[in-house]
């Protein structure tokens, strides 16, 4: 099978818009509303028959994006707090983010931060240095990360200097606080699950 580019894709799925009747316009936004101007254009994709009064009212509705201190807030009050499963620290500074510690996770520590139009949930796995043999692994964790539902593996370098692989997930900054939760209680659980899937990759398990 001959593999296609992501631009033939890409043309195919304008053809078949232009195909249904509808036309392109262009917009000028705010980058914060993007996710309101896609939720808009989805709906408006529908025959004006279709579109209630009260829907027609909502299409642009702005929803508000969150901030670290808003989310740290309303995380802290929610049932996912208020049951133990999780601490919530509000961490200021130059660049504010919010600490988790996932109790039910064996205190497993997350950072998570608004920023613009996205929110970063992340966790800091093991140091490069700790690889023994960092070709292969990196081989081997870019032909298995898919296995690992809506998170993404990376390697950074942090403030010592060092480079540290670190797993990420990524939403909205308009995101609900259920769809927050649920991509921290995700993130958290691949964490554990790719620690146990590549210990043997590690030098302290040689």
């Amino acid at each position: 099978m001959n593999a296609k580019s992501s631009a033939h894709y890409q043309r195919e799925y304008r053809k078949r818009l232009r195909e249904q009747g509808f036309v392109k316009k262009e917009v000028w936004i705010l980058p914060e509303n993007a996710k309101a101007l896609l939720d808009a254009e989805k709906t408006l994709r529908k025959p004006e028959t279709a579109l209630t009064r009260d829907k027609r009212s909502q299409i642009f509705s702005t929803v508000e994006p969150w901030t670290n201190r808003t989310l740290a807030s309303e995380l802290a009050r929610s049932e996912f707090a208020a049951d133990a499963s999780v601490t919530v620290e509000l961490v200021e500074g130059l660049s504010s983010s919010i600490h988790l510690t996932m109790h039910d996770y064996g205190d497993l520590p997350l950072f998570l931060s608004v920023s613009g139009e996205q929110i970063l949930v992340e966790a800091l796995m093991w140091p490069a240095d700790e690889v023994v043999d960092i070709d292969r692994f990196n081989d081997l964790m870019l032909r298995s990360h898919k296995y690992l539902p809506l998170s993404t593996v990376c390697l950074d370098r942090l403030d010592d200097g060092q480079d540290y692989y670190q797993m990420f997930g990524a939403l909205a900054a308009s995101s609900s606080l259920n769809e927050i939760i649920v991509e921290i209680d995700l993130l958290a659980s691949n964490v554990i699950n790719a620690a146990e899937a590549f210990a043997s990759s590690l030098r302290s398990a040689s």
